[in-house]
């Protein structure tokens, strides 16, 4: 009982900030055409003790063969948990667990947020995984808010809706192919998914005017990745990942040019970095590697008084938390004494950087910035995605 009274204090809490009626009722936008549409499977939740599920409307309970076992009141909810190698939702248990809506117009609690479609319950690893079962469109609903602002200009909007279309579908054909659970999460590391909550009138509009639209290449849906700023040059993709791709291809442009994350400036003590890797104080930053288009450090030799390591730019970039890999070093001394007399010694670095995150496919900012200008959605994704032609899909499933 504990555990269901605080995941329903939860549930109305949430309720009453994000006006909940408002957003069932623009649940209702796509209703129609989206009954048989495309699901993608988003892991929410993964490897937990638990996790607070419930929804908004009447809900069914299903065990893993998909048979009714029981019923969940509107506006309730518990906390499912791992027992026995099942999962245990209040009196119910069963090797899996589904969630699901008895309106189409419900929405489904999962953790802190409420998101569209039903929710699966899954014993894995030492927890469970929570999985979002949602209509391709509906989900995009949410991507382009979270990874953009709603207020935004609705031609770069569009250009975002198709780029994340196009990834999703990429990323669940691979799914699909390897037999994964799911097709992917809902973090950065795929594309931010925020549940109902960063939907709004932008986000919606523009998913709904480019409806199905996808890039592909050789009649392929494309793995149309993204990032905030390219810093006026995006990269080839095997100078940043591996495998080698015709559309994902060094551009060059001054798009990213006024975007609040265009350029950036960190500083450190030679401590500091020193000891983020393990080689007493820092002496010496040395680029072994640089991307040949844009001069992204592939590779970075850290020198210390302790030894040294060669660490790839993206390690590098995450150890430190800077926005990209895209950078210069500015090394600031200080006058020591020694036996030899007056001698400089590595004091701190300042990075000079430019853009944010990996460097590939379309820059948002850039986007931005385009549909400002004038551009159409279209044209924007020519620029950041070439060899590769604007199809629509069939969504309907």
């Amino acid at each position: 009982m504990v555990n269901q009274m605080k995941a329903r204090s939860l549930l109305n809490s949430i309720s009453k900030s994000f006006g909940l009626t408002v957003l069932i009722w623009a649940a209702g936008i796509l209703s129609a055409e989206a009954k048989e549409s495309l699901k993608l499977r988003v892991a929410i939740e993964q490897n937990v003790p638990q996790v607070n599920v419930g929804s908004s409307v009447n809900a069914q309970v299903l065990d893993g063969s998909q048979r009714v076992i029981g019923e969940i009141q509107g506006m309730n909810g518990f906390a499912a948990q791992v027992k026995e190698g099942g999962i245990a939702l209040d009196r119910w248990k069963s090797g899996a667990l589904w969630v699901v809506p008895k309106d189409e117009n419900g929405v489904v609690w999962i953790g802190n947020r409420w998101y569209r479609g039903r929710v699966y319950l899954i014993p894995t690893g030492k927890g469970l995984t929570a999985i979002n079962y949602v209509d391709l469109e509906q989900y995009l609903f949410s991507v382009l808010g979270s990874e953009m602002s709603g207020n935004w200009p609705q031609e770069a909007l569009k250009a975002q809706a198709v780029a994340a279309r196009s990834y999703a579908l990429h990323e669940r054909e691979g799914a699909i192919r390897k037999n994964e659970m799911f097709d992917l999460g809902d973090t950065q590391g795929w594309q931010v998914y925020n549940g109902i909550q960063a939907e709004s009138a932008g986000t919606q509009t523009a998913v709904i005017a480019t409806a199905g639209k996808v890039l592909a290449h050789d009649d392929r849906v494309i793995n149309a990745v993204f990032h905030s700023s390219a810093g006026g040059c995006t990269e080839n993709v095997e100078d940043v990942w591996v495998q080698p791709l015709p559309y994902l291809r060094s551009v060059k442009n001054n798009y990213d040019q006024g975007s609040p994350v265009n350029e950036w400036s960190r500083n450190f003590t030679a401590a500091e970095i020193g000891n983020r890797f393990g080689v007493g104080n820092l002496q010496r930053l040395e680029p072994v590697k640089m991307t040949r288009n844009c001069g992204r450090v592939q590779e970075i030799r850290v020198v210390g008084d302790r030894g040294s390591k060669v660490v790839k730019g993206n390690e590098f970039r995450e150890a430190l938390g800077l926005r990209s890999t895209l950078f210069t070093i500015a090394n600031q001394f200080q006058p020591i004494a020694s036996k030899e007399g007056q001698k400089q010694a590595l004091a701190g670095v300042t990075f000079n950087g430019r853009g944010f995150g990996h460097g590939l496919g379309m820059s948002q900012w850039g986007a931005y910035n385009m549909a400002r200008r004038g551009y159409t959605f279209d044209r924007i994704l020519r620029q950041y995605y070439l060899n590769t032609e604007l199809g629509t899909i069939n969504v309907e499933r």
